[in-house]
């Protein structure tokens, strides 16, 4: 029995967890504006470096390429030496690569330093909500993670902001946006330097003297404020595993019945993925084709981003009183119904209609998706599994906008979007009948259940 999920357990949402989300957060909101500002970067290069398609092609895949990488051994290694010293790295090193990308003269140069900058951007995000869901009582947990996923939808709307106003405006504006997607993230480790390794990570290893000393440290707080904490309920527990390994941890996420839960986060995460990129990759442009020239306009984009702040929020509330699965399936099923409403809309009103609830939509699934990723695995493997799932949705980030090249010259609006609504619904039917249940649970108790 733990008395360490116990202490955890009877916490209440208070100052310490309000800190804990603006600092995962803000890494969370830096990572999407710098993903989401080389789109407007890209054209400035092309024309500035002479870059032909395939060369400007592969400077729009490197984020994801190094995003891949990063959330793999961020994964491993969040296991093996802890989440702290993972999330803390990962920072730095995007930070000092998005600064030498801004100061580059090449594209072979910026493609490099931006691999190196997504594998520090993948990193954060597998470990930050894994690591932050540790902190957090089964009472409010959904709601906690997926609010913290919905700081991406503000890192967006700061994108768009940067690439309209900032980009065309200076001669080496895409220079400027660069560093300042990367200077407040210096200011943002200096934050996190008090943030404590995980106690239920520290207790996974043996090494409870140190998680009672965290925990009393959090307690302490509480006492701060005046809050009387209610007696802890002992929680049942995994044996501690004193000395884990790559292979074995690896091992663990197929053995038994963990091994049908790893398989579901596959899934969601590949689904989920290759249909959002397929989406916002090439409807554009597609429509663009067909005349309707609304996509263009900074209008159109900049309501697209604001329309995820409310996607992700809603699904961070419905996280709680739906639960994990019913969110992610549903905002999954209601995500394909509006792209099939965007790619058969007649006017500029139906295409913002349907953009906007799509956008809604396909964002508000991550927030219902980084919750549950945080909760399905023991906490010895918790890490791994959600970096591994997140390096295989980014595989449908990468395979998408080339599969969808092909299918639209040869089966039309049809082919597209069959494809990717059904592997929607592949995603929204497997998290509903391969999950397990994780509302009002203890993450203690999801884990003895895949045991």
């Amino acid at each position: 029995m733990s008395m360490i999920s116990a202490r955890i357990e009877r916490l209440p949402f208070a100052r310490f967890h309000v800190h804990l989300l603006l600092m995962g957060g803000l890494g969370y909101l830096f990572d999407a504006m710098d993903a989401a500002v080389l789109a407007f970067i890209l054209p400035v290069l092309r024309t500035a470096w002479g870059l032909t398609n395939v060369e400007t092609g592969v400077l729009g895949s490197s984020t994801f390429v190094g995003y891949l990488f990063g959330a793999l051994f961020a994964g491993m290694l969040g296991d093996l030496i802890g989440r702290r010293a993972v999330m803390m790295s990962a920072l730095a090193l995007y930070s000092a690569a998005s600064l030498v990308s801004a100061a580059v003269d090449s594209w072979p140069a910026f493609f490099a330093a931006r691999v190196v900058a997504g594998m520090g951007t993948g990193a954060e995000s597998a470990i930050i909500a894994p690591y932050l869901a540790e902190f957090v009582a089964r009472r409010y947990r959904g709601a906690f993670t997926g609010a913290l996923a919905g700081f991406f939808s503000f890192g967006f709307v700061a994108a768009a902001l940067l690439g309209y106003f900032i980009v065309p405006a200076y001669e080496n504006g895409w220079r400027i946006v660069l560093v300042i997607t990367a200077i407040p993230v210096v200011m943002l480790l200096w934050w996190r330097r008090s943030l404590p390794e995980s106690p239920r990570w520290l207790e996974s290893r043996g090494r409870v003297k140190e998680a009672e000393a965290v925990l009393d440290k959090v307690e302490a707080s509480f006492a701060r404020e005046g809050r009387v904490l209610p007696p802890p309920v002992a929680e049942p527990v995994l044996p501690a595993v004193s000395s884990g390994t790559l292979l074995s941890n690896f091992a663990a996420l197929l053995a038994g019945r963990q091994a049908r839960i790893t398989t579901m986060t596959w899934i969601m995460w590949l689904s989920i993925t290759f249909s959002y990129y397929s989406f916002f990759v090439w409807i554009p442009g597609l429509l663009v084709q067909n005349g309707m020239s609304i996509t263009k306009s900074f209008g159109y984009s900049l309501a697209m981003y604001c329309a995820q702040v409310p996607g992700y929020f809603t699904a961070a509330f419905f996280n709680e009183r739906i639960g994990r699965q019913s969110t992610i399936a549903s905002y999954m099923i209601l995500g394909g119904a509006s792209a099939l409403g965007l790619a058969f809309a007649a006017s500029d009103g139906q295409i913002m209609a349907a953009g906007l609830l799509l956008s809604f939509f396909m964002n508000g699934t991550y927030a219902g998706v980084y919750a549950y990723t945080a909760e399905v695995f023991p906490t010895a493997i918790r890490t791994t599994g959600a970096g591994l799932a997140s390096a295989i949705g980014r595989i449908g980030a990468i395979i998408a906008p080339i599969l969808v090249g092909y299918l639209y010259p040869n089966f039309g609006f049809a082919g597209v979007f069959g494809v990717t609504t059904t592997v929607l619904l592949i995603g929204a039917v497997t998290v509903v009948l391969m999950g397990v249940p994780t509302r009002g649970r203890s993450l203690e108790d999801i884990a003895s259940e895949a045991a």
